[in-house]
């Protein structure tokens, strides 16, 4: 009997194995687009509002420049700020005179796109944002890092404190030698009240210690490399769309769920009309960078 069920598993395993059919999906071919890619800050610095083109789900050559659109940012007091494209490649860039800047904490800002005889629009406000008090790193050769980390190093830590009073969100951007360390959608780094989700009992605490330590990106700095940490103000709803954007960007593997698109904030004046895709966000900004130096170093917790 039990050479029986043997064999019988070994003729289901083969039947099995060569029972495979090529199958061809057929996917629909969307309508294009406008993507919008805006965001504005409170520093003295060229801003940035990026068009492209939306591409089939298939697709995967580079995403078409969106040329020839007029491009307007009005914040709350009147005042307009036009961004031009003067490379002709979808990238809106509006210049700073002197040590002028858009973004005013607790200032209200829209965003206006004329684009292939349309009319987009998106509003956002600036929020308050916290300086970064102190980083702090200490030598470790941790059990685990990431492939491309070196086996050993320094962890980096950035303190910071949330302000009292619910519903403060953040960007936190890591910058390693100069170059933005989180590259990649999954490593986007947002908090919320300085912990991982709204009503975590972090309001007006120092952020926890997993967001403060999330610049590592399970790796690890070596002797004067350099870093800068950057915390950005976010609105809510803008947190929920960079979480949004995480959670497809790592939307894989064996119980992946349907593909869905983000939200977006980004409207057509005309109901009617084609929609857009994108965010459209403004931040106020503090920074604060170090040098690693084993005689700075702290000793292991």
């Amino acid at each position: 009997m039990k050479r029986y069920s043997f064999f019988l598993l070994l003729l289901l395993s083969i039947s099995l194995m060569s029972c495979e059919d090529v199958i061809n999906l057929k996917t629909e071919t969307a309508p294009t687009r406008l993507v919008i890619d805006g965001w504005v800050t409170d520093q003295s610095a060229p801003q940035y509002i990026k068009l492209t083109l939306s591409q089939n789900y298939f697709d995967n050559s580079r995403a078409l420049p969106a040329t020839g659109a007029t491009v307007t940012v009005t914040d709350d007091q009147g005042k307009v700020y036009t961004f031009l494209d003067e490379a002709r490649n979808g990238t809106y860039t509006w210049k700073p005179v002197a040590k002028e800047a858009i973004g005013r904490v607790g200032g209200s800002y829209k965003l206006t796109v004329m684009y292939n005889n349309e009319t987009y629009e998106a509003q956002t406000q600036v929020k308050r944002v916290p300086p970064i008090d102190s980083i702090t790193y200490y030598y470790d050769k941790p059990t685990f890092v990431a492939e491309d980390s070196p086996k050993e190093g320094y962890v980096a830590e950035f303190y910071s404190t949330d302000f009292k009073g619910s519903d403060d969100c953040y960007w936190i951007k890591a910058y390693k030698n100069g170059t933005r360390y989180d590259r990649k959608a999954t490593d986007l780094n947002i908090s919320y009240d300085g912990g991982f989700s709204k009503g975590g009992s972090t309001d007006g605490l120092v952020f926890i210690l997993p967001i403060r330590r999330s610049i590592n990106l399970n790796k690890l700095f070596s002797e004067n490399d350099s870093l800068r940490v950057e915390l950005f103000s976010i609105t809510p709803a803008t947190h929920e769309f960079i979480n949004a954007v995480r959670s497809e960007a790592g939307n894989q593997g064996l119980f992946a769920t349907a593909p869905a698109n983000v939200p977006t904030n980004i409207s057509n004046k005309r109901a009617d009309g084609p929609r857009a895709m994108g965010w459209f966000g403004a931040s106020a900004v503090s920074r604060r960078s170090t040098v690693f130096k084993r005689e700075n170093a702290i000793p292991k917790p």
